[in-house]
Order: C-alpha cells, then sequence, then structure tokens
C-alpha cells in the first residue's frame, strides 16, 4: 500500500523546483518573442485561436483556454488586433458578443514563433527520455489532482 508523502522540505523544495523551473521557461521563451514584439499571452491567444481552424472565438472562451488565467484578454486582443494579427466581429447572433479569429498575417507569424519557440525547446527535450517526460507529466498532473 502505498503511503501518503509527510509534507516535509523535500516536498517542499520540489514545488518550489517546480515554481522556479516555470517561471524560467516562460522567461526564456519571452525573450524569444520579444524580438517578434510579441508578449507570452499574445502567443497564448494565438495558438488559441489558430486551433479553431477558422471558427470564431469568444474573449470568453479564450479566457477559459490561458495558460495564465489572470492575463487581460481584453487588452492583449486590441494589441493583436492594432497589429493586424487578429479580427474582431460582432456576433450575428449575439450583438454583445465578439467573434474573434486569427489573420493570414497572424497565421504567418505564429508558424515563424512556433518555430523559434521550438528551437528554444529542442536542448531541453534531449535531456529526458519518453518515458521521463511521460512519468514527469503524470506526476504533476498527479500533484494537481487531476
Amino acid at each position: 500500500m502505498l503511503s501518503k508523502i509527510n509534507m516535509g522540505k523535500g516536498y517542499y523544495l520540489a514545488i518550489e523546483q517546480i515554481i522556479r523551473t516555470g517561471h524560467w521557461i516562460t522567461d526564456q521563451v519571452s525573450v524569444v518573442l520579444k524580438k517578434f514584439d510579441i508578449t507570452e499571452p499574445q502567443f497564448n491567444v494565438l495558438r488559441i485561436l489558430k486551433g479553431q481552424n477558422g471558427s470564431p472565438v469568444t474573449v470568453q472562451d479564450i479566457q477559459i483556454k490561458m495558460v495564465q488565467k489572470s492575463s487581460n484578454v481584453s487588452r492583449i486582443i486590441d494589441k493583436l488586433f492594432t497589429k493586424s494579427l487578429i479580427t474582431r466581429e460582432e456576433c450575428p447572433s449575439n450583438r454583445r458578443k465578439v467573434d474573434i479569429r486569427i489573420t493570414q498575417k497572424g497565421e504567418k507569424l505564429l508558424k515563424e514563433l512556433n518555430k523559434e519557440v521550438e528551437n528554444f525547446h529542442q536542448p531541453m527535450s534531449k535531456n529526458l527520455t519518453e518515458t521521463e517526460v511521460e512519468t514527469l507529466k503524470e506526476l504533476i498532473i498527479k500533484l494537481k489532482g487531476n
């Protein structure tokens, strides 16, 4: 029978490493994106929109799918719109909603951004085996209680 871990020093050191690693990765990805005048939350929104395969999505739907839940999605949408990376249209069935889509310019930029972010991750991905990656993923999910 498995026993629960004692929430001692080891547990908190592991949590600290998770937090530090998450911040380090976000900071490094932000450096990569900065060259393109894109922030990590803007990159996240572009990826969400690309995942819609041309179907519109609302601000509320984007907020739900965001990695950083505290992001100000409306402000992010405004900035992406100003850069012509997305479109905003009044929803025909509900005038209080706005339909948001990625533009061709946005898709082109996202393709380039994805390549740059993948290049950042490539060296680190070689540090773990596929089995280790799967174990890490499972342990993180288990930690969250999902």
